[in-house]
């Protein structure tokens, strides 16, 4: 007797469900398949239209350039598509489409309709399909380009549907897929209706930096540093946050890849080595940057959705990432102050009052920690200093004016015996002197090193340091580096080590506390893999050493010496950890507390 069979073929309509489960999982995704599909097709103006969070319609119309009677039939079967021949285009996609499944997908969930016309077509073609079934072909009147409209999403899947989440969260995914292409694609304009109400209008033929004014608004516009660096075939821009500007998640992190919206275990590793000495531990910045490179050099066929792409030299890609954002973070505003539009990057924010007479301030511009100050000594709560007399030059090394966090500050006082409170023309910053202290010291130190020009100072009686046999393990390893860096070093017998001199720059530390805190982040950093981040780690915990005391309660010459000196910094917002320095507070978020908005 034979045996019974229990292996089945299964029939289309279920495998097209199945397919469609990989494609289709919320009204997001159909809206991101049908997005791409308008952008690969040329379109200059792109609209959306949402209903209930998607549930009931999600219509995307564009100008682009349509299809005629037989590709819109074929558009609509899996594994039909116009933008690969065969298997060798796979490696190289220049498209954000290419697999051939979003339409049939789409459509066997959904009830679809399809219109479209090329430009040179008299008539276009209208088609609907019901659960992957064609209900009705037939030639139409409408305009070039194509619309499609998706109607009761999952209504022939009732498992599917009883997963989707509320409207509302249905529709905080669809703004946000339509956010991702908005700034992916800031030369095409795109408008989105939510229930008939119109919530993005975006001009056609933007840049990025106006997308970015319309999307998120100029107070976080401001923020922003940008980027443009190319290595070899790998090209880098966009514009990145400063550090002050983070966020708990990565959920702010836009990245698109030969300008599709995608990520990539490398990419964050590169980020987070890029910011390793400007956030803590758990914070992300914000950015958005487009990342360029040859076809041939990415694979995009990773994942379904093609939310991940991998690179064929990730080295490379890597190095770009880290390079370009660490040249990016000294760079200036984004727009030029006096160029830009209104609303747009300026430093000054609306409603800020003005600079106080010229007797209640000081200059950016003066010597960054210069230790000769011309002025009279004030007592605190006192403005502090006067404009430079007539004829007298700041040294050379000294930041240009407006260089610095503050085009001009007034210094208030010292406020909990820690913390300074100044006036800028935009508010009123908080700086923690002993974070600020530990950033000038930084980035001295750090400038020293990559110059290969340390200043060391002998001291009158050299220390012997006895460390623990792992960290006395590493020293001995890096004997040679720690006195490029300005150590003066040796061995001494067993675990101990003699110091008779030590960078100028760190101050009067102990050599003890100072070799063990080096030592202990030699295992750390050394994993990074390269000199430049060892010495960042090990200099950033040797500085933190060396700063000012949490609790130290300072004079007033010696706040503005550190004011002076942190404006000249190339990174002022944060502490070599990732801690702030400064606390900003706008006129007009005061104006709001206070009711006066």
């Amino acid at each position: 007797m034979a045996a019974s069979s229990h292996i089945r073929l299964l029939s289309d309509a279920v495998i097209n469900k199945i397919a469609a489960g990989e494609v289709v999982d919320r009204p997001a995704s159909v809206l991101k398949e049908l997005l791409e599909n308008g952008l690969d097709a040329g379109a200059g103006r792109v609209t959306v239209e949402v209903v209930a969070g998607g549930r009931k319609l999600i219509a995307v119309s564009d100008d682009g350039s349509g299809m005629g009677r037989d590709d819109a039939l074929l558009s609509i079967e899996r594994h039909a598509t116009s933008k690969i021949r065969d298997v060798d285009d796979i490696e190289n996609v220049v498209t954000l489409g290419f697999r051939g499944e979003a339409l049939a997908a789409i459509a066997a969930v959904s009830q679809l309709t399809l219109t479209t016309r090329t430009p040179e077509a008299e008539a276009g073609t209208e088609i609907t399909v019901a659960g992957g079934k064609i209900q009705d072909v037939r030639e139409a009147g409408c305009p070039a380009g194509t619309a499609v409209r998706a109607r009761n999403l999952f209504y022939n899947v009732p498992a599917r549907r009883k997963f989707l989440r509320s409207e509302q969260t249905e529709l905080s995914h669809v703004r946000q897929t339509f956010l991702v292409y908005a700034l992916s694609h800031p030369a095409v304009g795109l408008t989105l209706r939510v229930d008939e109400r119109e919530v993005w209008r975006l001009a056609a033929g933007a840049k990025l930096e106006d997308r970015l004014l319309e999307l998120f608004g100029g107070d976080l516009v401001k923020q922003l540093r940008p980027v443009d660096f190319q290595s070899g075939e790998v090209r880098l821009h966009g514009y990145t946050g400063l550090p002050q500007l983070n966020r708990g998640d990565r959920s702010d992190q836009y990245i698109f890849v030969n300008g599709r919206p995608a990520g990539a275990p490398l990419l964050h590793y590169a980020l987070s080595e890029a910011y390793h000495t400007l956030l803590p531990r758990g914070r992300y910045p914000v950015l958005f940057l487009f990342l360029e490179l040859p076809p041939g050099q990415l694979d995009v066929n990773v994942h379904p959705a093609k939310k991940e792409v991998r690179f064929r030299n990730p080295g490379a890609v890597r190095d770009t990432v880290i390079e370009g954002l660490r040249r990016a973070l000294g760079s200036p505003p984004a727009v030029a102050e006096d160029a830009a539009p209104a609303g747009a990057m300026s430093s000054v924010a609306p409603g800020a009052a003005p600079p106080p007479p010229a007797e209640n301030w000081f200059p950016a511009g003066m010597a960054a920690g210069a230790a000769a100050f011309p002025y009279p000594r004030l007592a605190m709560g006192s403005p502090l200093g006067r404009p430079p007399a007539a004829g007298v030059v700041p040294p050379v090394d000294s930041p240009a004016p407006g260089s610095g966090p503050w085009a001009w500050c007034r210094v208030l006082g010292q406020v909990g015996g820690l913390y300074v409170v100044m006036e800028t023309s935009e508010g009123v910053v908080l700086m923690d002197p002993h974070a600020a202290h530990e950033r000038v010291l930084f980035e001295r130190f750090m400038k020293e090193i990559l110059a290969h020009h340390v200043h060391s100072q002998g001291l009158l009686t050299p220390e012997t340091v006895a460390l623990l046999p792992q960290d006395a393990r590493r020293v001995r390893e890096q004997l040679d580096l720690l006195r490029e860096m300005g150590f003066g070093i040796s061995e001494f017998g067993a675990d101990t080590f003699l110091v008779d001199a030590l960078p100028v720059c760190l101050g009067n530390v102990s050599a003890t506390t100072l070799l063990a805190e080096v030592a202990g982040t030699m295992e750390r950093a050394g994993s990074r893999g390269g000199m430049e981040h060892w010495a960042e780690e090990a200099i950033a915990q040797a500085a933190c050493k060396a700063a000012v005391k949490a609790r130290d309660r300072l004079s007033a010459g010696e706040i503005e010496q550190l004011v002076r000196a942190l404006a000249g910094t190339a990174m002022p917002y944060t502490c070599p950890h990732g801690r702030p320095t400064v606390i900003f507070m706008s006129f007009n978020e005061l104006h709001r507390k206070f009711g006066r908005a």
